[in-house]
């Protein structure tokens, strides 16, 4: 089993779609059917990245991790970020 799909919810559509892009995701706006307006990425491993609007303070919390093989400005390791609604975003680059 993995993981396939993953969708957050923001009131920030924009600013989480720079953060997630500076992480070198490549983002598609979208809109399925009568649907909502949002961001998707397809990663690497096929798993599709969501950004989807939210009502006012909907937007949960949680933890997420990625593994690059390098990014500009960061050093090999284990980084802790924080996307704009305050989610931890762990990033653990190899080299």
């Amino acid at each position: 089993m993995r993981a396939n799909l993953l969708v957050i919810y923001t009131t920030r559509r924009e600013e989480c779609r720079d953060f997630y892009a500076s992480l070198g995701m490549d983002f598609q706006a979208e809109q399925h059917g009568n649907g909502p307006e949002h961001y998707a990425a397809v990663l690497p491993d096929g798993m599709v990245f969501e950004i989807y609007p939210a009502a006012a303070g909907a937007t949960g919390t949680f933890r997420i991790g990625f593994a690059v093989e390098s990014l500009p400005g960061y050093g090999a390791g284990r980084h802790v970020l924080h996307d704009p609604d305050g989610r931890a975003v762990e990033l653990h680059v190899e080299r």
